[in-house]
């Protein structure tokens, strides 16, 4: 497969730079791809393409507020930090802007009280940074300072509103630089009700990091190699989702995040193992599904990883179209845009 078989282009005004005011109330686009139609709906009436028996699986992660801005001793220059994954108590993985005015040995204060020190260089460009705290006391400075790590194609700073809206709802452990944007469309509301019809709702974890985003620059597929990020799945978890697939219900997969949780854990015979570690699992045509049935997910950039993860659930061309369609019937895009399910 060929990174020039994925491509389409998305007019920039259907690039979302705000969310919609109430979650549940994006368009949701249906794409049957037995039947090879489209429906479009509301999102909260996605209740509706649910049976009695389905797991609804939604990576639990929350979103850092992973933007810092400091000045850097010496020469006064600004610096900004945007931190991707702990090392240790006090030391981050950073990305350094300007990289090239920040040295190892260099120090960043970012309050009065607050800073780091830059400890060392990583093979992607990137800085190890060293914090003055750690621990519970980090992460209350870290959300007094820090800003939501909104993507570059939200042409705007980052707002008070962005920390609310740019996490799910049911968000639990810290540590994502980006959010599992098809989560963005539940409310508490609507998870009871697709509980309600007996449906199940299980966690799962992947801090999402910059890999996931990352554009591919090689033509050959196969050749593109996926960053690591760390997942779990709990023994209960994996409990219900192999009960579920037993019994015969579906496994819709909230995010592309959660498919590859799903896809990195499953054994040689088509079911979930607890477990937890890093992955790098890159998902493309043609690719045969263990786990996962059906998925919720956001429209995503052309030629992404992402994108390429629904070409292998759907097909390649009924993705293409879908997408064509939903340009010519303006759809939200990306991060804070409008949604899909491939059932």
């Amino acid at each position: 497969m060929k990174l020039s078989e994925f491509k389409y282009d998305v007019p920039e005004k259907l690039v979302a730079q705000y969310p919609i005011d109430r979650r549940d109330e994006s368009r949701l686009m249906v794409v049957d791809r037995r039947n090879k139609r489209n429906e479009h709906v509301i999102f909260k009436d996605i209740v509706d393409f649910f049976q009695e028996g389905d797991a609804l699986v939604m990576n639990e992660t929350k979103v850092l507020p992973a933007r810092l801005f400091g000045i850097k001793d010496k020469t006064d220059a600004k610096v900004e930090l945007l931190l991707l994954r702990q090392l240790e108590e006090t030391m981050w993985e950073t990305l350094v802007k300007p990289a090239r005015k920040v040295r190892v040995g260099n120090r960043i204060q970012i309050t009065e009280d607050f800073g780091c020190d830059v400890i060392d260089n990583t093979t992607s460009g990137g800085r190890v940074v060293k914090f003055d705290s750690n621990g519970s006391a980090f992460f209350n400075l870290l959300n007094e300072v820090g800003s939501s790590p909104l993507p570059p194609y939200i042409k705007r700073e980052a707002e008070d509103i962005d920390k609310e809206k740019y996490q799910t709802v049911y968000a639990k452990q810290i540590g994502a630089v980006a959010a599992p944007t098809a989560g963005l469309h539940f409310t508490d509301e609507l998870l009871e009700k697709i509980r309600a019809k007996g449906v199940k709702t299980i966690p799962v974890l992947l801090h999402v990091g910059l890999g996931t985003f990352r554009p591919i620059k090689v033509e050959d597929l196969s050749r593109h190699q996926m960053d690591s990020e760390y997942y779990e799945i709990t023994e209960e978890s994996a409990e219900q989702i192999n009960e579920v697939k037993r019994n015969g219900g579906r496994i819709i997969a909230v995010g592309t995040t959660s498919v590859r949780v799903l896809e990195t854990a499953a054994n040689a015979d088509n079911m979930i193992k607890s477990c937890s570690g890093w992955t790098d699992k890159f998902i493309y045509p043609p690719y045969e599904f263990k786990i996962v049935d059906s998925l919720i997910t956001n429209f995503h950039t052309s030629g992404s990883t992402l994108f390429l993860l629904t070409c292998a659930l759907a097909d390649k061309e009924t993705m293409l179209k879908s997408y064509q369609e939903a340009i010519d019937k303006e759809y939200r895009f990306y991060s804070y845009g409008d949604a899909m399910l491939i059932l």
